[in-house]
């Protein structure tokens, strides 16, 4: 079987994932790069071996005729290229979150249904070894009845990360603390509990020059009737200190902890299961935030691309910890509690 073709939008921050994770999968590679920025661009396709490269993204979709495009543009530009790159026939992979607001995420959800096109969102930390023991203690019932859950977000950033581009932290392409980096633990709240039923939260800019929040702490109610909470900052002096997920219920107690969930800290149910034995082996330390999780990722991606596997993180996923995310906002705009659906 040929190799798939990929083409990258945007060689920034969270681009060398996706390179370094394509470069371990046989039959993928990266055909074409594009980014604004000629010295991202010239560093990623010296550091890369990519040869194609092109400043305007429909320049090189519309010359390469890639199998897929991976957007890792600022959020606010996801849903435009995706779209763009849909109509064309071209599959889409998108970097959390798939879009700023739910009319941009509808809007490429339909694009991509409409052309016949598969839409993948990244959320790589579902696939962390401890983050799926978790589920899968879930799955068998080992915490009995399910009381509450909650996730932390500890993390440092700089005043000279938002600085090094002019689009962090504003709300037309980025949002804050919740939007961008809690992202990934909005879909871990909902992959984990369910669909939420109301929400409400708190948010603040205490710490760096931006427009949006670097702090916000919020408070859910699943239609399980479980209760969560989240708190997610940017201000941890002087270095990350913790991402973390927590579930509580009456016959089990288990933290999945480190910098990125990678951790098991806490392991304790009523009743012994067989994936007890595996406890210390799948801790994991990763390099960064992001983790492992991109390999995993892409090994789904080409295996449905190339009719060997279903989706594993597709687009609808992607809308669901979105929109908890925009519920929070407005609840913290309003200072109310908001229910789910959004309308």
């Amino acid at each position: 079987m040929d190799k798939l073709k990929f083409c990258l939008i945007g060689c920034g921050r969270i681009a060398e994932r996706h390179f370094e994770a394509i470069k371990l999968i046989e039959k993928a590679e990266i055909i074409g790069i594009c980014d604004i920025d000629k010295d991202k661009l010239q560093g990623a396709s010296e550091r890369y071996k990519i040869s194609k490269t092109y400043l305007d993204h429909k320049d090189m979709l519309e010359e390469l005729k890639p199998d897929a495009v991976i957007i890792c543009t600022p959020s606010g530009l996801h849903s435009e290229m995706g779209v763009y790159a849909a109509k064309r026939k071209i599959h889409v992979i998108t970097e959390k979150p798939m879009s700023i607001t739910l009319k941009q995420a509808d809007a490429l959800i339909d694009a991509c249904m409409l052309n016949g096109v598969e839409l993948f969102v990244v959320k790589q930390n579902r696939l962390n070894q401890p983050v799926q023991m978790l589920k899968n203690a879930i799955e068998k019932n080992r915490f009995g009845k399910l009381f509450s859950i909650n996730a932390t977000i500890r993390w440092s950033r700089p005043q000279s990360y938002y600085d090094m581009s002019k689009w962090r932290g504003t709300w037309k392409f980025d949002g804050g603390a919740f939007l961008n980096q809690a992202s990934h633990y909005f879909d871990l709240l909902y992959w984990l509990m369910g669909p939420v039923e109301s929400v409400m939260a708190m948010t603040a800019t205490l710490n760096h020059t931006i427009e949006a929040e670097d702090i916000g702490v919020g408070l859910l109610k699943f239609r399980n009737g479980c209760l969560g909470n989240i708190e997610a900052t940017m201000n941890i002096f002087p270095r990350n200190l913790e991402g973390s997920i927590t579930v509580m219920g009456e016959s089990g107690t288990a933290k999945i902890g480190g910098v990125a969930v990678n951790k098991i800290e806490h392991w304790e149910f009523k009743d012994y299961d067989d994936d007890d034995r595996n406890i210390d082996r799948m801790s994991t330390v990763p390099p960064n935030v992001y983790g492992y999780g991109h390999t995993g990722f892409y090994v789904n991606v080409t295996g449905v691309l190339q009719g060997r596997a279903v989706p594993r993180m597709e687009g609808k996923e992607g809308r669901h910890s979105l929109e908890i995310i925009l519920a929070m906002y407005k609840s913290a705009k309003t200072g109310k509690q908001v229910c789910l659906p959004l309308e």
